[in-house]
């Protein structure tokens, strides 16, 4: 029961703090469409980067408490991320492309799933206690 109630906290700040992240990336992609030439998945990339790396910061430090391994620790988070890059990449082509969203309610329909698929992950692997 003490370690269902632990992931749901850690989920919360997990999401909190990916909240942070997800402001940050997609403040980053919209105005990289707003004012620059860059498409829509460079524009992803760049925005994606930037929310992936702060989302580390935060949560190696205050959800996950992790201070040993940072290096192999952010190498996961950041494969993590590769992953979850590439299936928001995915998603993005196959909303807008394919099912004709708009840019924006597509980058937020990604979002969503790809939150879901980090936590689990990063929790699993990047955040692990050592043993």
């Amino acid at each position: 029961m003490r370690s269902l109630l632990l992931q749901k906290k850690q989920f919360v700040l997990y999401c909190a703090i990916g909240g942070c992240g997800t402001l940050l990336d997609f403040t980053i992609y919209s105005l990289l469409l707003k004012f620059s030439s860059l498409d829509y998945q460079a524009a992803n990339v760049i925005g994606y980067a930037s929310g992936t790396t702060l989302s580390f910061v935060l949560n190696a430090r205050f959800n996950f408490r992790v201070t040993d391994k940072i290096a192999l620790r952010l190498a996961c988070f950041l494969g993590v991320g590769l992953l979850g890059w590439l299936t928001s990449a995915a998603l993005l082509h196959m909303l807008i492309e394919r099912l004709h969203f708009g840019k924006y309610l597509a980058k937020l329909a990604a979002l969503a799933v790809v939150v879901i698929l980090q936590y689990n992950l990063n929790r699993r692997i990047s955040f692990r206690k050592a043993s």
